[in-house]
């Protein structure tokens, strides 16, 4: 399974083949122009075509076009109808085939099922230019159009679902994608190596068949299939024992006696003596080594995993043991009479190999073919730059881990700083702003292990949790000469970070959140505590609402220095297992004390091969050896539920007032229904459905035709009524004036947070309309 030295060691010079373009082919007639009668690797995305390194189609068709190859696109097909698979011909080696950026489930659907109206990634944010499972749809039609093609499967939809996996759409287990695809082979995470390895084998004449020792691939082999007889498989249960333990047998039983023949016929065989092999202690480790590398994990089976969800949390837990690619092996899931056989992670990209997928020849434009259009994900990246990959976080709910892995790779600073002139150079519209240097987390930019043979052998799901690893380098200085030299070009008005943050991280370093503070925040800051309560932050592997109070203490205090008013907006997510209601109304009480009234509210959907996706299936914790007596996690199913989940996470919303009301009484706690500070929602009033709550104000009520101001009788909020003053509006956050009452404690106060200071005197304060 070994790999080039660089994965642009050895760029083949076939310039008669390929023809650099400033846009790959997406019809005959853009071959006709660059001289092509037939394209070597046809690409087949749900995405529509932006020649941007932040959409994989775009970077992988670079990539190989790099080596020599003639790359075509087709973009969005019309999966009704094969011709669309035919529009470039018949590919010379193979059709690469993703559903595109996105899993295309969750592309299309909500987390309460319900189809989107729009999509990003769509000329116009068209809906429904996809289809449902898009990877095995056109793995399907193009097996159709041109029989006998190899077909090769990848990015996220691929990578996520390449083993027996819950799906949250049909709730139920579903088989590895590669056999309901039919895909001859499948490529996961960060693919570029194997890619131009396969690229270059199938070229020299191997057939797709034969290509079975490539890192970060997986196919279909015959049941009990090893790659040589040097091979030992270890059942899933040498790694994490699941369910009951059996006992172990008495080394002092004696053998059974059989009076009907002799006794040596059932005593045990003799030893067979072998001689002592004395072994250096490097010798002792390689030979490890090499046993290590060549044993095969055998998961439980597709069969077994639907139908028992202890055995399904039990294979979750082990796929995730053997994620690191520095000890990972492969792991093996049988499917009926055949096996899915996934070979390691693929190793992580050198800084010089990320240097080289990023300065490649981009248009960094949608295809002209779109005119005008406006693709909203476009947008939202145009003057972006993606500086690492990869997160370390582990967080249960997110799929980064799973498919870019926890190793960070990061881009060379002066990579980082040519791509900015190119924006300003090339992006059409650029006024002078960077809208994010970023990437799945902003502030882990060439943070890393101190030891490069501890990362090698360490088994830890995050780097970060349930504590920050000692081993673990939190220095961000690099970081902080990037921002400040990246300020520093010419054209470059301003450098804002709008990727997640770790805060957990960032408070290890006063400089950096200073740097950010003073110089990279426009005005609002997207940090994700993602809960306050500790039982649910335990099963998302999150810190506790501490970490956050720490920065937050931070990001105020270099606000106040830097004479700016920025704010934070908190990511909170619903319905999340182990999520209890009262832990929900927790949440709601703690963010009616810190005045926050979230817009973007999310519900968990579980995705594909996520650890909390297992627990949502199993109602077990992965995180933990799991055995059919091991802890139970409470896990929110019902839609009533879910959705009383998220009413939460709006209590301001008198839409949601109906819902909550109904919950609070179920739940005991009808004493938080009411009018006074201590309330969480008030109580009924005639006409209250008109009312409309709008972005960080209280909830106004919209006025019927020919009503007073007031309208309806009704009475004014109630610390208006006490002779306090209507709440100071702080973008999406208020500071709420501090109201005298008589009314007896309430829960609020039980929830320990800092003082607040008190609001700004000047600026207008909203009123009822």
């Amino acid at each position: 399974m070994n790999s080039p030295a660089n994965l642009f060691a050895a760029v083949a010079k076939r310039s008669a083949r390929a023809s650099a373009a400033p846009f790959l082919p997406m019809s005959r007639a853009e071959m006709d122009a660059l001289g092509w009668d037939q394209c070597d690797v046809i690409l087949v995305t749900g995405d529509a075509y932006i020649d941007h390194p932040s959409f994989g189609m775009a970077l992988v068709g670079r990539l190989l076009e790099a080596q020599g190859y003639r790359v075509g696109i087709i973009a969005q097909p019309d999966w009704h109808n094969v011709e669309s698979f035919r529009a470039l011909g018949k590919p010379r080696l193979y059709y690469g085939i993703t559903a595109g950026n996105m899993d295309s489930m969750v592309n299309r659907y909500t987390a309460d099922r319900k189809i989107r109206s729009d999509d990003a990634y769509t000329p116009n944010a068209e809906p429904n230019k996809r289809p449902d499972r898009a990877v095995t749809v056109y793995a399907q039609k193009a097996r159709e159009a041109f029989p006998g093609t190899p077909i090769i499967i990848g990015s996220i939809e691929a990578s996520l679902r390449r083993i027996a996996h819950y799906d949250y759409w049909s709730d139920k287990v579903r088989k590895s994608v590669l056999t309901e695809s039919k895909a001859d082979l499948l490529i996961f995470g960060n693919a570029e190596r194997a890619l131009v390895d396969l690229t270059r084998r199938l070229d020299m004449g191997e057939k797709i068949k034969e290509i079975k020792d490539l890192r970060g691939t997986a196919f279909l082999v015959p049941h009990g299939w090893l790659p040589s007889g040097e091979w030992s498989v270890h059942n899933s249960n040498r790694v994490d024992v699941p369910g009951r333990v059996d006992p172990h047998p008495d080394p002092y039983a004696m053998a059974k006696e059989d009076k009907k023949e002799c006794a040596t016929e059932n005593a045990a065989p003799e030893p067979v003596l072998k001689p002592v092999i004395i072994m250096t202690r490097e010798e002792r480790l390689a030979a490890a080594k090499e046993k290590h590398n060549k044993t095969v994990v055998r998961l439980p089976s597709y069969e077994v995993v639907k139908e028992d969800p202890v055995m399904y949390a039990h294979a979750s837990r082990v796929f995730h043991l053997e994620s690191n690619p520095g000890n990972a092996r492969a792991l093996v899931q049988q499917h009926g009479d055949r096996d899915v056989w996934m070979n390691p992670p693929p190793l992580p990209l050198a800084m010089d190999e990320m240097d080289g997928v990023y300065d490649m020849e981009y248009s960094r434009a949608p295809h002209p073919s779109y005119g005008n259009a406006n693709i909203p994900a476009w947008e939202m990246i145009r003057f972006s730059v993606n500086i690492m990959r990869g997160c370390f976080g582990g967080c249960t709910f997110c799929s980064i881990t799973e498919h870019e892995g926890r190793i960070i790779q990061s881009r060379s600073e002066p990579s980082i700083l040519r791509e900015i002139e190119h924006i300003r150079d090339k992006t059409k519209g650029f006024t002078g702003i960077i809208s994010d240097l970023g990437g799945p987390t902003a502030n882990m930019y060439r943070l890393s292990c101190k030891d490069k043979s501890i990362e090698e052998t360490c088994r830890r799901l995050s780097c970060v949790y349930p504590s920050i690893c000692v081993n673990l380098g939190t220095d961000h200085s690099k970081l902080i000469q990037l921002y400040r030299k990246a300020r520093e070009i010419k054209g470059v008005k301003k450098i804002l970070i709008q990727s997640g943050l770790r805060y957990d991280l960032a408070v290890r370093s006063p400089e950096y959140v200073k740097e950010l503070v003073t110089h990279h925040v426009g005005g609002l800051l997207k940090i994700a505590p993602e809960h306050t309560e500790t039982n649910v932050l335990s099963k998302m592997m999150k810190p506790g609402i501490g970490a956050y109070d720490e920065f937050k203490a931070m990001f105020e205090k270099y606000s106040l220095e830097a004479g700016k008013k920025q704010y934070l907006i908190p990511y909170f997510i619903a319905a999340h297992p182990g999520t209890t209601d009262e832990d929900m109304l927790n949440l709601a009480l703690w963010l009616k004390k810190n005045n926050f009234r979230l817009d973007q509210v999310q519900t968990f959907m579980p995705t594909p091969m996520a650890m909390a996706s297992a627990m949502y299936h199993s109602r077990k914790n992965p995180l933990h050896k799991v055995t059919e007596n091991s802890e139970n996690v409470e896990t929110p199913r019902t839609l009533k539920q879910r959705q009383a989940h998220k009413a939460f996470l709006r209590y301001y919303d008198p839409k949601n007032w109906p819902i909550l009301r109904e919950t609070l009484r179920r739940m005991g706690r009808g004493d938080l229904i009411g009018d006074g500070e201590r309330h969480l929602i008030p109580p009924y009033r005639v006409g209250e459905e008109n009312f409309k709550a709008s972005s960080g104000k209280r909830a106004m009520p919209m006025l019927a035709p020919g009503q007073q101001k007031r309208g309806a009788g009704l009475p004014p909020p109630a610390h208006v009524a006490r002779g306090g003053k209507p709440n100071a509006l702080t973008g999406s956050m208020t500071a709420r004036a501090t109201v005298e009452t008589k009314a007896r404690p309430s829960i609020l106060d039980t929830i320990k947070v800092k003082p607040k200071a008190a609001p700004a005197k000047s600026g207008s304060r909203p009123g009822r309309k």
